[in-house]
């Protein structure tokens, strides 16, 4: 008798838990970032007013805090004048368009200007600077996994 009270209950478990975790995101909205979100140092991370907001190497491309730093699928270039590389995050759970927000705001509030989305089964954002541009990939895989790419690099000037 009690194997198929055990396996009744894996089977409500394996069901009834993945729906109690839905409506995950990044915990500062919009809403919250135009209140007052603080700014955060060059590298490395700042708390202020209980919102915490952080830098990954590249010193003006912020990354929402929930993500974490896949540093052995990642590569930095860096000379005294300019970082350029590739980073990349994950975070089970996570909204997608939660993202899309976060980096929409805060891309363009550290002055960088907005050149295009593809949006799809992943989402595509390209942002650029007078002498570099920005690449954020996000996609989701049927696990649940939010996986962010984001590249930086030189803008390249075309040779006449």
């Amino acid at each position: 008798m009690s194997p198929n009270i055990f396996q009744r209950s894996g089977y409500w478990f394996a069901v009834g838990n993945p729906f109690k975790c839905d409506g995950v995101g990044c915990s500062t909205t919009v809403k919250e970032r135009q209140q007052g979100q603080p700014v955060t140092a060059a590298t490395g991370e700042t708390k202020g007013e209980g919102v915490v907001m952080g830098r990954y190497y590249l010193d003006d491309v912020r990354i929402p805090d929930e993500l974490n730093y896949k540093p052995d699928e990642s590569m930095v270039y860096e000379t005294p004048k300019f970082k350029a590389g590739v980073l990349r995050f994950s975070k089970w759970r996570l909204d997608v368009q939660s993202l899309i927000d976060f980096f929409n705001y805060n891309m363009v509030k550290d002055n960088w200007t907005f050149v295009n989305m593809f949006k799809g089964k992943e989402t595509q954002l390209t942002f650029t600077k007078p002498d570099k541009t920005c690449n954020i990939r996000i996609t989701e895989t049927w696990t649940g996994m939010t996986q962010v790419m984001i590249a930086v690099g030189p803008l390249g000037e075309k040779k006449m």
